[in-house]
């Protein structure tokens, strides 16, 4: 499987003028560094979580120089707390810049949510509000980050758990004027679609049909878990710790037909299985990226 669909812009500006390819990607773990330089796989490019390489120095960064050489590579943030009261943390997205910078990455993603406060991180993805407040916070944080980074940013769509009576708006709405005031893509994570939806009792699809699509810069696929609420609800958690699931796949069809060929990353985090398990599940998403883009070529022969 070594043809590759075409590119899509990823990056804006003068950091990063390549292109993340269209195809199927894989979170890159140090469980699987070795066997990756060993075999050379054919994946279309690895993502990393940006605090995990926050340092100058150590086996994390050796492997991680070796690998880029071969593999374009997406950076994911998980602590900036763009959702957050609190200002950007000026020392963290110092650090992030200095990341970027040494690796030159096609991508660059944070999550809609916030996880510190007063000083304190909490190791959690946490939702916000959606009103007129938190929408002029966020933004401001957003053009905070792509101005001190000098590219374009990608926003993910969050999971879900608990809504805020105080909202005033539908969270794809909410999302939709952010891209629209600030000029950041989408990150448009299918699971966290499923899961929220599920949990909050709504459809997906419309969920899907209500972002904005021609944003969508990368998708992420991952697996949830089944638990119940203290009131003995049903609750989906956006856990990584498990295969896709067949409907998050059919969600993943529906919003390729919307979006077409788009980089899509396998993300798994916890139970980590063996790295051709991951493959094939990457390989999946091309197959799909594939069936989508042949009818077309068909109509223009």
């Amino acid at each position: 499987m070594n043809s590759r669909l075409p590119s899509v812009p990823m990056a804006v500006g003068a950091a990063s003028p390549r292109r993340l390819p269209a195809s199927g990607g894989v979170g890159l773990k140090p469980e699987h560094f070795q066997e990756i330089l060993a075999t050379r796989p054919d994946v279309g490019f690895f993502e990393i979580h940006a605090e995990n390489y926050m340092v100058d120095g150590g086996p994390f960064h050796h492997y991680l120089s070796r690998i880029r050489e071969h593999y374009p590579l997406s950076v994911h943030g998980v602590g900036l707390s763009i959702g957050g009261a609190a200002p950007i943390d000026r020392d963290h997205l110092a650090q992030l810049s200095r990341l970027l910078k040494r690796y030159q990455p096609e991508s660059f993603s944070e999550h809609l949510a916030w996880s510190s406060h007063g000083g304190v991180f909490l190791n959690d993805l946490l939702p916000v509000p959606y009103h007129a407040g938190t929408l002029a916070r966020v933004c401001g944080h957003i053009d905070q980050v792509q101005d001190r980074l000098q590219r374009r940013m990608l926003l993910e769509n969050p999971a879900t758990y608990v809504e805020f009576s105080a909202s005033t708006m539908a969270e794809a709405e909410f999302i939709a004027e952010l891209v629209r005031r600030t000029g950041c893509g989408l990150l448009l994570d299918v699971n966290n679609v499923y899961v929220s939806c599920v949990n909050h009792g709504r459809d997906p699809y419309d969920y899907i049909r209500a972002l904005p699509l021609q944003h969508v810069a990368e998708i992420h696929l991952a697996g949830f878990a089944h638990d119940v609420d203290a009131a003995g609800d049903s609750l989906l958690i956006d856990s990584h710790g498990a295969a896709v699931a067949q409907v998050v796949w059919d969600l993943y069809a529906y919003a390729l037909e919307r979006v077409g060929p788009v980089p899509t990353l396998i993300e798994r985090d916890n139970d980590i299985p063996a790295f051709p398990v991951l493959l094939a599940e990457a390989h999946r998403a091309e197959r799909m990226m594939r069936d989508l883009v042949r009818p077309s070529l068909a109509l223009r022969t």
